[in-house]
Order: C-alpha cells, then sequence, then structure tokens
C-alpha cells in the first residue's frame, strides 16, 4: 500500500512539474519536443495548400513527386481566406547582429491596412538552436500580435530529420566545405518555405530576413502584375529587386515544381543560380526586372560566418516613385553619360551638367497632360555642384514642331541652397501641365548635379 501511494505521490508530482513548466515557459516546453510534439503539421494536411493544389497543380493532384516533410506552427496561423500574395522568408542565428524584426516591421509599416489585408508574411525558423528559436518566437509574439492574430504573419519551422545531408557534398566551384555545406542548406530551407506557402495565396514573393521595403510595394507589385498579365506570353518570374534572392515574384501554381527543383539540385548551385534556370526552364527566356527596386539589402553582416557585407541595391527607392512618363531634354553640356533623364528617372542616377549660362534649362516633357501635386529637386552632391540660382516652372500647351518644350510656364518659385520642394502644388496650378522646367537664373563657374526629379500626381 505505502509503495502504491508513493508511487501515485511521484506521478502527481511530475504532472504538476510539467504543468508549472508549460504555465511559465511555453515556448520552451513547445521546443523541448520539436520534432514530435502534437503541434507538428503534415503539410499535405493542409486545407489551404489541398484546396489550391488541387485546381492547379498537376503536381500534387495524384501525388506525384511526392515532397514529404513536416512543419511546425510556432506562432500565427494561416487565414482560411486566400490572400493575394504569400511573403516568404528564412531566417537562421546569425553571429554577428539579427535583422528579422526590422525586417518585418519594415514589411507591415510600409503597407497600409488594406494592403496588409490581402498579404500573408510566412517566416521559416531555419535554426536548430531551439534556444535561440524560443527567444525569436517570444519577441516576434511580442512585437506583432496584431499581425499574427490577423493572420498576416505564420511563423513555421522544419526538424532538422526532414533535411537531407548537408555535408560531404559535391564542390562544384571548389568553394570550401563549410560554404558549399551554408548554400546547399539555404536550398533546402527556401524548398521548404515555398512547399508550405503555395496554398496560402494567388502570387508568392521571395525576400530575406534582411531587407527594407518601399513604401506601398503591394500596391506596386499588383499594379505591374496586372499589366504583366495583359501582355502576350506568359511568365515564371517578376524580379522587384536585382538582388540575389531578393524580390522575386512567382505565381503559387508554379510554386510546388520549384520547391521540388530546389530539393532535387540543392548541392549543386546557389539559390539565385538556380532561381535563373528555373525561369528559363518555365519558358521565359529574359529577366522582366521593374525599376525602381522595390527592396533593399539592409543587413550588415552574412548570415554565412557573419562577414562584412555592403550590397545594395542602386535602383532602390524607399518612397513611392510616381513620376509619369515623360521626355528630359537640356541645352546644358552634357558631362560623359550623365545624361539629363537620368535625373527623372528612378535609381541613383544624375543628372551632370558643364558651368550653366543664365537661361540654361531642363525641360521635362509630360508624354499626356498631368495634375501635379508635389515637386522635390534636389541638386549637387556632398554640398559641391549644386544649383546656386534657379526656378522651377510649369508649363502649358507643349510646342508643336520640336515637342521640347511648351509654349507658355508660369514660376513655381525659386531653389533654396540648391533646393526646391512644394507640395499642394494643385491648389495653386489646378489644371493640367504639359512640362515643368528648372530654369538657371545667373550663371556659375562650378559644374551642376541634377540629383533627383520627383513629383506626386492626382
Amino acid at each position: 500500500m505505502r509503495r502504491r501511494a508513493r508511487k501515485k505521490n511521484v506521478v502527481l508530482g511530475v504532472l504538476v512539474l510539467v504543468t508549472v513548466l508549460y504555465f511559465f515557459y511555453p515556448y520552451e516546453f513547445l521546443l523541448m519536443g520539436l520534432t514530435r510534439s502534437a503541434q507538428s503539421i503534415p503539410y499535405q494536411s493542409s486545407r489551404h495548400a489541398e484546396r489550391l493544389l488541387s485546381k492547379e497543380s498537376w503536381v500534387e493532384q495524384g501525388d506525384y513527386l511526392p515532397l514529404n516533410v513536416t512543419y511546425q506552427l510556432l506562432a500565427g496561423a494561416p487565414s482560411d481566406q486566400q490572400k493575394f500574395i504569400a511573403v516568404g522568408l528564412s531566417s537562421v542565428k546569425r553571429k554577428k547582429g539579427s535583422y528579422l524584426i526590422p525586417t518585418l516591421q519594415s514589411l507591415f509599416s510600409q503597407s497600409t491596412p488594406e494592403e496588409r489585408s490581402s498579404m500573408v508574411v510566412v517566416v521559416l525558423i531555419a535554426d536548430f538552436d531551439y534556444s535561440w528559436i524560443s527567444n525569436t518566437v517570444r519577441e516576434i509574439n511580442s512585437t506583432f500580435d496584431s499581425e499574427l492574430q490577423g493572420g498576416q504573419l505564420v511563423v513555421i519551422h522544419v526538424a532538422q530529420e526532414w533535411y537531407p545531408p548537408l555535408t560531404g557534398l559535391k564542390r562544384n566551384y571548389n568553394d570550401a566545405p563549410d560554404r558549399v555545406t551554408f548554400r546547399s542548406k539555404q536550398n533546402v530551407d527556401y524548398s521548404f518555405l515555398i512547399h508550405y506557402s503555395a496554398g496560402l495565396a494567388q502570387y508568392y514573393l521571395q525576400l530575406e530576413d534582411d531587407v527594407l521595403s518601399a513604401q506601398n510595394f503591394l500596391t506596386t507589385i499588383r499594379k505591374h502584375v496586372e499589366e504583366q498579365n495583359t501582355k502576350k506570353g506568359t511568365w515564371a518570374m517578376l524580379e522587384f529587386s536585382a538582388l540575389g534572392y531578393i524580390g522575386k515574384l512567382y505565381k503559387t501554381s508554379d510554386l510546388p515544381l520549384l520547391a521540388r527543383f530546389l530539393l532535387l539540385f540543392y548541392q549543386e548551385m546557389p539559390c539565385d543560380w538556380l532561381m535563373t534556370h528555373f525561369r528559363e526552364l518555365m519558358t521565359q527566356r529574359q529577366a522582366i526586372l521593374f525599376k525602381p527596386s522595390l527592396f533593399q539589402h539592409a543587413g550588415t553582416f552574412s548570415s554565412f560566418q557573419g562577414t562584412y557585407n555592403k550590397l545594395k541595391d542602386k535602383d532602390f527607392e524607399e518612397g513611392v516613385y510616381t513620376n509619369p512618363s515623360a521626355e528630359v531634354y537640356s541645352n546644358i553640356s552634357t558631362y560623359q553619360k550623365h545624361f539629363p533623364t537620368l535625373a527623372w528617372d528612378a535609381g541613383e542616377g544624375f543628372f551632370w551638367g558643364r558651368s550653366p549660362e543664365s537661361g540654361d534649362h531642363l525641360t521635362v516633357v509630360f508624354l499626356e497632360p498631368t495634375l501635379v501635386t508635389g515637386i522635390l529637386v534636389e541638386t549637387g552632391s556632398g554640398g559641391k555642384d549644386l544649383l546656386d540660382s534657379g526656378q522651377v516652372e510649369l508649363g502649358q500647351g507643349v510646342l508643336t514642331k520640336d515637342k521640347k518644350s511648351c509654349k507658355t510656364f508660369q514660376s513655381l518659385g525659386a531653389f533654396i541652397n540648391g533646393k526646391f520642394e512644394m507640395q499642394d502644388v494643385d491648389k495653386l496650378h489646378s489644371s493640367a501641365s504639359s512640362c515643368l522646367r528648372i530654369l538657371v537664373t545667373a550663371a556659375q563657374k562650378d559644374w551642376v548635379i541634377i540629383r533627383k526629379i520627383r513629383i506626386t500626381t492626382k
């Protein structure tokens, strides 16, 4: 009797201890059994994936080319409603710094409530340090509670047992073994992430965990997708950044193939090389790259060995680029290939001209009459080559002969310290304009750089 009572007390004590551990340390407790937890979610049983893939993807209609992997749901849950876009990113523990939280903050803060409702962000925690995973999940939960509750953010994990061999791999490009392991695992990470995301939205956007997003990037992507879908032919990948595996957009109906492609060739080459081969295999021969770029690499230290990484996209603009189509002309002598149109176009290009005379100009001729609401013109670089004396004007009535200027112009104001900025222009000039002119009002010996001309319109 005493033995039975003692055994019963031990069992009760263990149950109490387990309950206390789960109550005070839920994430640590969950991760103790990460690979066999009841929270494990086999991808094949996901109703979101089955509903979409059974209609649009031949790969899984009859369970062709099975990809067996079990996912652990760490935070959030997908919405029952299919979104317009799923944004996927994979994150690992870095030797120096972490950019995951700022990356997520940028994605959500640069989107309106309406845009966020059309988006789900899927984060694959692709590390096997469970202490780090626990801390990361706790920070995500505390920072993005509303996004998690609203089905706009999902955090998943795949246990190490589901990964193929990551050591002793082929060294196709004579890379060091640790480099081969890193890039091969990255391919598998993306494969698992893409596989999970296939049923969540109409389109899938691949990012990295150390990027900044442009304002209203989703609306810009939607606009380009709609325009692209009206063109003849098909497309497999649209690019919204020239860097690596950042800002690459796919149709989710192609994701089952892409996931298997990355897994099949995971040890052959880096992911950004594989994605080019996949695009070509899907019969899109040329890259379709949109400018300005919507995403910028923000990390200072690489996820591989913490090495310094200064990679930047020169065509990124964090604000919304709204300049309409136009032709740009100037009678100021141009230096080398720094043409006038570079000040108008998106990106880091600029116009560089030799010493301007009074009456010289740079004129933008809109292809269609435009109601201008705001204007920003910046000149110079590092305090040098500023436009010392000049004014900004709007013009009406394009000249019928050379079409390089307008018949009449009205001044909006003068440059101050090489800069002109004005909002609510339409309150002063309520009619549409056909030209914007930068007029030099006094000669200067210094050369002039017109770095940026940006306007907003109605």
